[in-house]
C-alpha cells in the first residue's frame, strides 16, 4: 500500500543563448545515452552523433550546491571525438551501450557501427574535454545490442549477423554463439492438460455441453509479429549475473527470447507470443523477465520465467489524448526489483506490484518541451540506490529520487480513522481501516482524477484530502457519520488547476503536496527553482486563480504534521537538504526548535506535552528523534498520541512511550517479558495505527494485510478509558483482548471505589458483572503482569499499614454490595456472586440472602440457589446451609446436589423432631463445629456429657472459658486438663494446673519431670504437701534436681541445692569449680571455715579447668591453621577456573589464553539436560557416570535425590562442591565458641593468680591471646568485606526478579551457592582483658 513519493528532483536544461548556464557549443545536440557513476552519484550523458555533426561529446552532470541551486545540475565535458559514419546512406551512428567503471574511471561506449570506445579519466579529475579516448575494438558488420553483466565482468554483444559474443572486461572473446532456427526447437513446451482422451471419463452431460480442457488455451500463439516491429534486439542480465536473456527477431520465424548462462550455453527459449516486441528486462530477483506484447486493442507487459514459459501480464495505461506515445516502448527494472519503469515516447511510468496487482505509482513527463529534436528518453536506474533514476531527453536531463511511503491519515484519537490512500494511475484507492478493513488490491472506494496522481496528503484532523496531479490539486471532503464514527466515501469539493500550456507541463513538474489546516494546499514544484504554491479551497471553483508562490530553494520535502506545532496555528512542515525543519504558514518560513543531523526521507512530526518532536528514518534504517538516534534497524514507523511504533529487521514491532527527547526509551528485543516488543511475521511493515481501536495494520511482503492488537497499545487504551471513567468500554476491551480485569481496579483504586455505581451502570449485563467479580484476585496486576513501562510513570500510592491487611477482593465486593443492596431483585445474581467471591467466601451471607428470599418469592429463591450452587461446590454449600440451622434452606440446597435423598431426608426429618438446642448441638457436632456444639451442650445442662465431650474432642480451653464463672465445674475441667497436659509431656503447665488445684503431690511429680527449668517450683510444692513430705523423699527430689542442673550446665543452681537442701559443701564447691565460678567457691570455704578444702577441692578444680582450657585452645589453634588456608585455596581455584571447579576436570591436555586449552569447535557452556557429559550440578554426586544417557538426569528432581544431596551438603566432604560452605560455617562456629569461652578463661586466670599459680595463669592467658589473634586474622581472610561487597554488586547486576530455580538435587547446590553469595555478617572477636599483675610478656 506504499506509494512512490518524489524526494529529490534535479534537472539539467539545454542552455539557451541568453542563459548564464550555457556551457558548450554542442549544447543544442540532443542527448543520446546516459549512465550512472555510482561512486559519485553523478550522471554521465552522451550527445550526438547527428546527421549535421558526427561528433560525440561525453559530459558529467553533478550537483554543486555552492555554485547553483541544489535542484540544478552542472555539466562538465569529459571528452569529445568524431564518430565515423558506418552507414552507406550517410545516416549517423547510434550509441548502443554506455557504461562507467568506477574503479578504473573508464567509460565504455559501444556504437551500433561496431566501434567500442574507451574514455579514461584520471583519478584527480580530468580537465574539461581532455580525457583519453581510444577505440579499443571494432566488430563487424554491426552491433545490434550490448549489455554489461551486473558484476561488470562480462559483456554480452549481439551483432548484426545474428551472433552473440561473450567478452571479458578486457574485451577478450570468451565464447561466440550463433542465433539459428535450430534454437527454436527448445521452445516446444508440452502441456499435459487432462491427459489422453481414452484415459478420461466424460459423462453424457459433459458431452452434450461440449466441455473442453480448461488447461488448454482457446487460442495458441504462433509468434505473429507486432504491427510496430522494428527489428530491435535487447539484452538483459539476471541480477546475480548467472544468466543473460537476448530478445532477438528470428527472420522468417518469430521474435524469440533466448536465455544463456555465463559460458554462452543456451539454457532455454521462450514460447511463441503473438505481438511480442523488442523490449526486455530481467527482474534482478531472477523470477521474471518482462516484455511488451502489442495486441489490437491493448498493450500488455508480459512476463516469462527462465524456462521461457509465460507467467502473467498486465495492461499498460496509455493516455487517451496521446495514444502515439506508446509506439516506442522500453522496460527497466530497478536494482531491488520493486519498480518496473516503462519508457514511452515522452514519459516514463513507474509500476509496482502487490498482492498480484500492478499499480501505476508515478508518471513523469520528459518530452520535447519545445525542442526540435525527437527521441525517446534515455533512462537509467542507479545500481545501488534503488529508487534513484535519470532520464535524458532531447533538451534536458531529469534526475528523480523516490521513496516508498504510505500516505496515511493521522494516528491521534479521535481522528485515527486509519485512512490510507493508494495511488494507481488516475485512480486513488481509499480505505479507512477503522470503517472497513478491505484488503488490497481492493479498496473501500476508488476515486478518479483527470491526470495520473503524483502525491496525496490527508489533513491532520482527517476531515480533508488533497490529491496532486499534473493538472492541479483535487480537494476532497472526508465526512464522518453516525455514532459509530463511520467514514463515508470522500466527496470531491473542487479542483484547483495549474495555469499552464501543454508545453509548460514538461517544464514545471509538481512534486509533493501538503495540507495546512482544513483547506489550504501547499504544492512543492520545480520551475526555474524549487518553489511552493499555496491555494485555499473555497466553494467549488475549478480554475487556476488563487495560486501564490513562495520561494523554497533548498526545500526537499513538505509534510502535513500529525498535531500542529502551535495549536492555534496551521502550516506544513518543510525539511531542507541539510535536515533543518521549518513551518511554512502564509508563505513565511518559521524555524522549528528541532532539526535532524542530515536529510531523512521518511518523517513524522508531533507536539507532545508542549514539546515538538520530529521523527525520521534514514535509508539505512537509522531512526531518529530530532538529532537523537533511537534504533539502527528500523523498517517502518508511525507516531500516535502516546507511542512511537516501529518495525525492525529482526521482525519485531516496538513501542516507545512518547516523552522528551532525552527520556525516550527503546525496549530490548524481549517480546516474552516486555509488552513494548512483539514478534511479527517476517518482512511486515506498518500501514497504519488506530489507537482508538487499539490495533495496527501490517502489510506483508506479498501484499496481504494483517491486523493485530499489540499488548502495549491495548493496555494504553484501557488505561485511557479507565482515566476517562469509561468502564464499559474498558471492560469490553479487557474481555475481548483477554486482559486481566483486575486492571479495572488496580489502575485507579480510589477512583473505582468512588464510581462503583458508574461501573455497574456502564457494564449493565449481569453476567459481565459476575465475570468481573469472579476474576478478582489479591495481586496488584499493575505491579507485576501489567506494570506500566512508561519511564517516570508515578507508582500507585501504597496503602497505609493499618488498611494493608484488608483484602482487596473484599473491599471491591463490599463496595459493589453497597450499591446493589437497594436493587435486590434486579441484581440478585450479582449480590450472591459478590458474597461468594470474597476471600474467604462469605457463603453464610450468600445463603442468608437466599433464606430471606424464601420468605418472599420461592421461585426467585430457587433461581438464587441454582446460581450459588453453580459458583460453589454444592456439598460445601450443604454444610454451610446446615450450619445456619435452617432446615428448609438445607433441603433446598440438597435438592440441587447429586446426593441420594435416602441419605439426607431421614437425617433432616430426625432433626425436625428434636428440640432446638438438641438440634443445634447435633448439627454442629456433625459438621465438626465442636466449640459451638459444646456451647449448646452446656445450655442443655448435662455436665457429665460435657466432660465426656471435652475429653473426646480436647476442648479443655473452651471448657475453661465457658465455665470460668462456675468454680466447681471449672476445677473439674482444670483437673482433666492437667491430666491431659501430663499425658502429652507438657509437665510445666501440668504442674501449674495441679498447683492451682492445691494438688501438690502431683504438682511435685510434674515439676520434677520438667527438669532444670522448674527446680525452684518443684522444691516449693514439695514442701507444701499435706501430709508433709518425708526428709528422705525431699533429699531424693533435691538430688535428682541437682543432677539435672549439672547436665544443663547450671552449676550455680546445682551448688545452691547441694548447700541448702543436701548440706554438702564439698559437692557445692565441685559444682562451682566445674562452672569456673572460683570466686563463689572460695567464698563458701571461708564462710563455712573449711580451709582444708582449698587444696583438696579448689586447687584440683583449678587444675582440671586449666587442663581442659589448654586442650580446647590447642584444638582451636590447630583447626584454624587447617581450615582457613583450605578456604582460601578453594576460592582461588574457583576464581582461576570456575569451569573446572564446578563442571569437572578439563579432559584436554593443552592450555588456552587463560591457561587451559579447550578446542574451539566445541561448546564450553554448562551442559543441559540433553547432553551426556557431567554438568556443574552432577560433578559431586559421588558416582562416576551418574549422568547417564540423554535426559536421564531429569530424575535428580526427585525428593529422594534432594535428601541425598542435602546429606552431602551437611557433611561437606573434602573435594566436594559443598566443602567451602562447610568450612566457612565451621570457622564461624569456632570463632563464636572461642568468644563464648573468653569470660571463663578470664575467671580461670583470676582464680589461678589468687591461688598463687602465676605461671599457669600466664600460660593460659597467653594461649587465649594467640587464639583470639588467630580468630581475628581468620575473620579478616574468610569474610573480606570489600571483596564481598564488590562480588555482590557484580552478581546483583541484571537481577530484576526471580528467575529459574532448580529443584531436587540441583536445587540443593543452587541453594548452597546462593547462600555463599548472600551477604554474610562476620562473627565478632573482642580482646582479652589481661591481668596487670602478670606483667607484660615479650
Amino acid at each position: 500500500m506504499r506509494n512512490l513519493r518524489n524526494i529529490g528532483h534535479s534537472v539539467f536544461r539545454e542552455p539557451v543563448p541568453d542563459s548564464p548556464f550555457a556551457i558548450t557549443a554542442s549544447a543544442s545536440v540532443p542527448f543520446s545515452a546516459s549512465c550512472w557513476d555510482v561512486s559519485r552519484d553523478e550522471v554521465i550523458v552522451a550527445r550526438g552523433p547527428t546527421a549535421q555533426d558526427a561528433r560525440i561529446e561525453l559530459c558529467r552532470l553533478a550537483k554543486h550546491t555552492h555554485e547553483r541551486p541544489p535542484s540544478h545540475l552542472k555539466s562538465r565535458s569529459i571528452a569529445t571525438w568524431d564518430a565515423v559514419c558506418p552507414n552507406e546512406d550517410g545516416s549517423p551512428d547510434v550509441i548502443q551501450s554506455i557504461h562507467y567503471f568506477s574503479d578504473t574511471f573508464t567509460t565504455i561506449v559501444i556504437m551500433a557501427g561496431g566501434d567500442i570506445v574507451s574514455v579514461i579519466e584520471d583519478e584527480e579529475g580530468t580537465a574539461v574535454g581532455e580525457a583519453h579516448v581510444e577505440i579499443v575494438g571494432t566488430l563487424s558488420p554491426s552491433i545490434s545490442a550490448a549489455r554489461w553483466s551486473p558484476d561488470e565482468e562480462l559483456l554480452a554483444i549481439a551483432t548484426g549477423d545474428a551472433k552473440v559474443l561473450f567478452m571479458s572486461r578486457d574485451l577478450d572473446v570468451i565464447s561466440e554463439v550463433v542465433l539459428t532456427e535450430e534454437d527454436l526447437k527448445l521452445s516446444k513446451h508440452v502441456s499435459v492438460g487432462w491427459g489422453k482422451k481414452e484415459t478420461q471419463f466424460i459423462g453424457k452431460g459433459a458431452k452434450a455441453k461440449g466441455l473442453r480442457d480448461p488447461t488448454i488455451p482457446e487460442k495458441v500463439d504462433e509468434g505473429a509479429l507486432s504491427s510496430n516491429e522494428n527489428g530491435r534486439c535487447t539484452i538483459s542480465w539476471r541480477g546475480d549475473g548467472a544468466y543473460v536473456a537476448v530478445n532477438f527477431l528470428q527472420q522468417g520465424q518469430r521474435r524469440v527470447v533466448r536465455v544463456y548462462n555465463r559460458e554462452g550455453e543456451l539454457d532455454s527459449v521462450s514460447e511463441p507470443v503473438d505481438g511480442l516486441e523488442g523490449a526486455l528486462s530481467w527482474r534482478p530477483e531472477g523470477n521474471l523477465m518482462a516484455g511488451i506484447q502489442r495486441l489490437s486493442d491493448r498493450i500488455d507487459v508480459v512476463f516469462f520465467e527462465r524456462n521461457g514459459l509465460r507467467h502473467g501480464q498486465f495492461t499498460l495505461r496509455t493516455p487517451q489524448d496521446a495514444p502515439d506515445v506508446a509506439t516506442e516502448l522500453a522496460l527497466e527494472w530497478n536494482s531491488d526489483s520493486s519498480v518496473l519503469a516503462v519508457i514511452m515516447k515522452d514519459r516514463v511510468q513507474l509500476w509496482t506490484t502487490g498482492n498480484y496487482h500492478w499499480y501505476l505509482k508515478q508518471e513523469f513527463l520528459c518530452g520535447e518541451g519545445g525542442n526540435k529534436h525527437h527521441q525517446s528518453p534515455k533512462f537509467a536506474w542507479h545500481a545501488e540506490k534503488a529508487l534513484l533514476c535519470a532520464a535524458a531527453t532531447a533538451g534536458k536531463v531529469l534526475v528523480n529520487e523516490y521513496i516508498l511511503a504510505i500516505d496515511r491519515g493521522p494516528g491521534v484519537a479521535p481522528h485515527d480513522f486509519g485512512a490510507v490512500a493508494v495511488v494507481d494511475g488516475q485512480t486513488l484507492k481509499f480505505t479507512p481501516f477503522r470503517t472497513a478493513n478491505v484488503p488490497p488490491p481492493m479498496a473501500f472506494t476508488e476515486l478518479e482524477v483527470e491526470f495520473p496522481i503524483v502525491d496525496v496528503t490527508i489533513g491532520r484532523d482527517c476531515n480533508s484530502m488533497a490529491v496532486l496531479h499534473r493538472g492541479g490539486v483535487s480537494f476532497f471532503d472526508l465526512v464522518i457519520q453516525g455514532p459509530m464514527m463511520r467514514m463515508l466515501p470522500p466527496r470531491l469539493v473542487s479542483t484547483a488547476s495549474f495555469r499552464k500550456s501543454h508545453a509548460q507541463l514538461y517544464e514545471e513538474p509538481v512534486l509533493q503536496v501538503g495540507l495546512s489546516g482544513y483547506n489550504e494546499a501547499h504544492v512543492l514544484q520545480m520551475s526555474e527553482d524549487i518553489e511552493i504554491l499555496r491555494h485555499r479551497f473555497e466553494g467549488t471553483q475549478s480554475h487556476g486563480h488563487g495560486w501564490q508562490k513562495t520561494d523554497a530553494t533548498s526545500i526537499a520535502t513538505i509534510t502535513t504534521p500529525i498535531v500542529a506545532p502551535v495549536a492555534e496555528e496551521d502550516g506544513v512542515i518543510a525539511q531542507d537538504w541539510r535536515g533543518r525543519l521549518s513551518r511554512i504558514i502564509e508563505g513565511e518560513h518559521l524555524p522549528l526548535p528541532a532539526e535532524f543531523a542530515n536529510f531523512l526521507p521518511w518523517t513524522s512530526y508531533i507536539t507532545h506535552s508542549g514539546e515538538f518532536l520530529a521523527f525520521g528514518q534514514a535509508r539505512n534504517g537509522y531512526l531518529y528523534c530530532n538529532s537523537t538516534l533511537l534504533a539502527k534497524n528500523c523498517t517502518s514507523f508511525v507516531v500516535t498520541k502516546h507511542h512511537l511504533i516501529f518495525t525492525t529487521t529482526n521482525h519485531f514491532v516496538k513501542f516507545v512511550h512518547l516523552a522528551t527527547e532525552e527520556e525516550l526509551e527503546v525496549p530490548q528485543d524481549d517480546p516474552e517479558n516486555d509488552e513494548r516488543c512483539r514478534s511479527i511475521e517476517r518482512g511486515g511493515r506498518l500501514v497504519v495505527a488506530m489507537p482508538s481501536r487499539m490495533s495496527i495494520v501490517l502489510q506483508m511482503p506479498r501484499g496481504n494485510l494483517e491486523t493485530i492488537y499489540p499488548r502495549a497499545m491495548v493496555l494504553s487504551g484501557i488505561r485511557d478509558l479507565i482515566e476517562a471513567k469509561n468502564y464499559g468500554a474498558a471492560f469490553a476491551t479487557c474481555r475481548t483482548q483477554r486482559v486481566d480485569m483486575n486492571l479495572l481496579y488496580d489502575h485507579r483504586p480510589e477512583q473505582f471505589l468512588e464510581h462503583v455505581g458508574l461501573f455497574l451502570e456502564q457494564v449493565k449485563d449481569t453476567a459481565n458483572i459476575d465475570l468481573f467479580l469472579s476474576t478478582l484476585k489479591e495481586e496488584d496486576v499493575t505491579q507485576a503482569m501489567y506494570k506500566d513501562t512508561k519511564a517516570g510513570s508515578a507508582p500507585q500510592p501504597q496503602e497505609i499499614e493499618g488498611s494493608a491487611k484488608q483484602s482487596k477482593i473484599n473491599k471491591i465486593c463490599d463496595a459493589v454490595l453497597a450499591k446493589l443492596k437497594t436493587q435486590k431483585n434486579a441484581n440478585l445474581q450479582n449480590i450472591i456472586t459478590a458474597h461468594v467471591c470474597k476471600n474467604p467466601p462469605a457463603l453464610d451471607d450468600g445463603l442468608r440472602v437466599v433464606a430471606d428470599l424464601m420468605q418472599e418469592d420461592e421461585a426467585l429463591a430457587e433461581r438464587a440457589v441454582e446460581h450459588i450452587c453453580f459458583l460453589v461446590d454444592v456439598n460445601r454449600l450443604y454444610d454451610h446451609a446446615l450450619g445456619l440451622y435452617n432446615l428448609e434452606l438445607t433441603l433446598l440446597v440438597a435438592q440441587q446436589s447429586q446426593r441420594d435423598p435416602r441419605e439426607y431426608l431421614p437425617f433432616i426429618q430426625e432433626l425436625h423432631k428434636m428440640p432446638e438446642l438438641k438440634r443445634n448441638y447435633t448439627i454442629d457436632d456433625k459438621l465438626g463445629h465442636h466449640e459451638k456444639a459444646l456451647d449448646h451442650l452446656k445450655a442443655l445442662g448435662d455436665f457429665e456429657e460435657v466432660k465426656t465431650y471435652i475429653v473426646k474432642h480436647k476442648l479443655y480451653q473452651q471448657g475453661l472459658s465457658i465455665y470460668r464463672h462456675d468454680e466447681q465445674h471449672h476445677r473439674v475441667i482444670t483437673d482433666l486438663f492437667a491430666a491431659y497436659l501430663k499425658s502429652i509431656s507438657q509437665f510445666k503447665e501440668a504442674g501449674l494446673a495441679y498447683e492451682s488445684l492445691n494438688n501438690y503431690h502431683d504438682a511435685t511429680d510434674c515439676y520434677l519431670k520438667a527438669g532444670a527449668t522448674c527446680w525452684r517450683e518443684c522444691l516449693y510444692v514439695a514442701q507444701q504437701q499435706d501430709p508433709p513430705i518425708t526428709a528422705q523423699r525431699l533429699e531424693e527430689v533435691a538430688s535428682d534436681l541437682a543432677d539435672a542442673l549439672r547436665e544443663a550446665k547450671d552449676y550455680a543452681a546445682a551448688a545452691t541445692i547441694h548447700m541448702e537442701y543436701l548440706s554438702s559443701i564439698e559437692s557445692a564447691i565441685q559444682s562451682l569449680c566445674k562452672g569456673y565460678l572460683f570466686a563463689d567457691a572460695l567464698r563458701l570455704v571461708a564462710l563455712h571455715k573449711r580451709p582444708d578444702l582449698l587444696e583438696s577441692h579448689i586447687d584440683s578444680g583449678l587444675a582440671d579447668a586449666f587442663s581442659s582450657s589448654t586442650e580446647f585452645l590447642a584444638d582451636c589453634k590447630a583447626q584454624l591453621k587447617a581450615q582457613v588456608p583450605r578456604i582460601l585455596e578453594l576460592r582461588k581455584k574457583a576464581k582461576e577456573d570456575p569451569l573446572a571447579f564446578y563442571e569437572g576436570e578439563n579432559p584436554f591436555g593443552s592450555k588456552n589464553a587463560d591457561g587451559y586449552d579447550i578446542p574451539d569447535d566445541i561448546s564450553i557452556a554448562a551442559s543441559s539436560r540433553a547432553t551426556t557429559s557431567a554438568s556443574m550440578f552432577t560433578r559431586y554426586t559421588g558416582k562416576a557416570g551418574s549422568v547417564g544417557t540423554v535426559g536421564s538426569n531429569v530424575s535428580r528432581a526427585t525428593s529422594k535425590n534432594r535428601r541425598r544431596e542435602e546429606k552431602k551438603r551437611a557433611r561437606g566432604r573434602k573435594g566436594t562442591v559443598y566443602e567451602e560452605e562447610y568450612l566457612v560455617n565451621s570457622v564461624r562456629r569456632l570463632v563464636e565458641r572461642v568468644e563464648g569461652t573468653k569470660q571463663e578463661v578470664e575467671r580461670l586466670v583470676f582464680g589461678l593468680v589468687r591461688r598463687d599459680m602465676p605461671e599457669r595463669a600466664r600460660a593460659i592467658e597467653e594461649a587465649m591471646g594467640l587464639v583470639l589473634e588467630g580468630c581475628k586474622t581468620a575473620v579478616a581472610e574468610v569474610w573480606p568485606q570489600e571483596e564481598e561487597e564488590d562480588k555482590r554488586q557484580v552478581e546483583g547486576e541484571g537481577d530484576d526478579g526471580e528467575g529459574y530455580r532448580p529443584v531436587g538435587g540441583d536445587g540443593v547446590l543452587f541453594e548452597s551457592m546462593e547462600a555463599m553469595r548472600a551477604k554474610q555478617t562476620p562473627p565478632t572477636v573482642t580482646g582479652l582483658e589481661k591481668l596487670a599483675l602478670l606483667g607484660d610478656r615479650k
